[in-house]
């Protein structure tokens, strides 16, 4: 009875471990992963999303890691027919209350001096071409956040895109993820399968022999 509920059990649970490592390495925060493009979603709407870094990388793509303290080009590309009528702006911050890889905008709100870990500020303007694009020399390595605002150009709302990113340093990616989920299923592989009461088993019998040698 337990070896047919632990049959059924162990599919479940891995199913769903697939399902949330699946969500932490494909996107968070305001930037998601689709066919190895970086998209960025602001509210309902997405743009692609890609940072150059040309002086260092030349024509290498980068998304939420950028290898070098040198000057990046932000480009937004939308995909969302309303964004060309929208007033756009965008800013750069340092991650001053270390929120790191979920940051909201609920944590941007809670920032007393939003102007004070202001890095880089790109007054809103409106692109009808469909390409946003900005450009910013870092000078120091870290982590920061940037904050993409668009304005609806016929009603008095606005939406917002949060997204972390770090510059410098190795990029570890979703690796350290990876290896973690992969000795967790395996550790749930051993205990579904008994290996918990072979264990036992064997130190028992071990126990039994020194007793009777």
């Amino acid at each position: 009875m337990k070896q047919h509920i632990r049959k059924r059990v162990s599919p479940i649970i891995l199913l769903v471990l697939c399902s949330l490592f699946t969500n932490m390495a494909l996107g968070h925060g305001g930037v998601a992963y689709e066919e190895d493009l970086c998209v960025i979603n602001i509210n309902f709407m997405q743009a692609h999303f890609t940072v150059f870094q040309p002086e260092t990388r030349a024509s290498d793509e980068f998304c939420e890691a950028l290898p070098d303290v040198s000057r990046s080009v932000f480009v937004m590309e939308y995909l969302h027919e309303l964004l060309p009528e929208m007033l756009v702006d965008f800013r750069i911050i340092r991650d001053v209350n270390e929120v790191g890889t979920y940051a909201t905008w609920e944590d941007i709100q809670a920032i007393e001096d939003l102007e004070a870990a202001t890095v880089y500020y790109e007054p809103p303007r409106i692109e009808e071409g469909g390409f946003f694009r900005a450009s910013y020399e870092f000078d120091t390595k870290g982590m920061y956040i940037g904050i993409v605002t668009a304005d609806h150009p016929t009603e008095d709302r606005f939406y917002n895109a949060v997204f972390f990113f770090k510059v410098g340093g190795p990029d570890y990616g979703t690796f350290p993820w990876f290896i973690g989920f992969a000795l967790l299923l395996q550790i749930i592989y051993w205990l579904s399968s008994g290996g918990l009461t072979r264990r036992r088993e064997r130190i028992a019998l071990k126990k039994q022999s020194a007793y009777t040698s």
